[in-house]
């Protein structure tokens, strides 16, 4: 929560702008006509390294992409471990990502930045975030989604600021030993889902336990969605199923979901729930992403991914609140 505290201290609108995208979201929810077409969200990766270990391979990022791609259109093999019981739940969010070809300038790009740097790591500050404090800066966040990979302390695995925050920090962090499934891809953390745990809080997803954990009253918080079972904290490692908490019933804690933070063997679906929240950022606070032309490569640019679709206008000024995932630190 060390995000979400830094800017409830520094940005004095804050909770006005948290209560206009949730409104939104909910009107949204309320309509039930919910978004059929496939969204392909352009993406920059920005390599801030230090060593050469650090100054990952593309091969690693790319593994990092096509992760993304499973987990959210559920083609990933091991959905099939999902228990019996949430099975129905499992959702298809129809949200597609790919490497940019073009840049903010209209040239040709891979989609990767990389940056080197004197510094020998990074926190949840966004200090990653700025050329001038040692990172990369952020391409326009109305058009692309920025990754940036890097040494994290402290046991950081990634962090990322949900829509409406400030335009030069927008995006994700992770760590380079957490990206993709290959390279410097450490386990447990070696099968991509911290990028899919961050990236569906870009696409404004709470932790599933609603993060009233540590404290009072832990069975109390919510994730803003119906269909994921209250849990009183966050779970680590690989719970056997059942594992219950917070009388949630007899099929307990859906320690499976993506937003929880299990190891990432462990965490292998989204609900319809999570997928409809995410599409009321996809046609609200993240609406201009699908009229991006990240995808519509330059003539000498080869090919990449196009179909740009026409965004719902929407204009607000708003800044939201970054979640962080650590390494299985038990708390409880």
């Amino acid at each position: 929560m060390e995000v979400h505290e830094r800017l409830m201290r520094t940005v004095p609108a804050y909770r006005e702008n948290q209560t206009a995208i949730e409104n939104l979201t909910r009107n949204y929810l309320l309509r039930g006509v919910l978004r059929t077409e496939v969204v392909k969200i352009p993406v920059v990766v920005h390599v801030v390294y230090n060593t050469p270990e650090q100054n990952i391979s593309d091969g690693q990022i790319k593994s990092q992409i096509r992760i993304l791609n499973e987990d959210y259109r559920k083609l990933n093999a091991d959905v099939s471990s999902v228990p019996s019981v949430f099975q129905s739940l499992i959702a298809d969010t129809r949200i597609e990502f790919a490497l940019a070809c073009r840049d903010p300038g209209g040239g040709s790009t891979n989609g990767i930045i990389r940056k080197s740097t004197t510094a020998t790591g990074f926190g949840s500050d966004d200090t990653v975030k700025f050329s001038v404090s040692g990172g990369s800066d952020a391409w326009p966040r109305d058009r692309y989604l920025n990754i940036w990979v890097c040494n994290l302390a402290d046991g950081l695995l990634g962090y990322a600021q949900f829509p409406g925050g400030p335009a030069d920090t927008d995006g994700v962090v992770i760590a380079y030993t957490a990206l993709g499934d290959t390279g410097t891809a450490v386990p447990p953390f070696n099968k991509g889902r911290t990028a899919t745990h961050e990236v569906g809080h870009w696409l404004n997803l709470r932790h599933i336990w609603g993060d009233d954990c540590p404290g009072a009253n832990q069975c109390s918080g919510s994730d803003l969605v119906d269909d994921t079972p209250n849990q009183e904290c966050m779970n680590y490692g690989c719970p056997p199923f059942p594992h219950s908490s917070c009388d949630n019933g007899t099929n307990g804690d859906m320690f499976m979901d993506y937003m929880d933070y299990t190891d990432d063997a462990c965490m292998v679906m989204f609900t319809n729930g999570q997928s409809a929240r995410m599409d009321a950022a996809i046609t609200g606070p993240r609406s201009t992403i699908m009229s991006s032309d990240g995808l519509k490569c330059p003539p000498s640019g080869g090919s990449c991914g196009q179909g740009s679709i026409t965004a719902m206008a929407f204009i607000l000024t708003l800044y939201g609140i970054g979640k962080v995932r650590k390494k299985s630190i038990k708390t409880k």
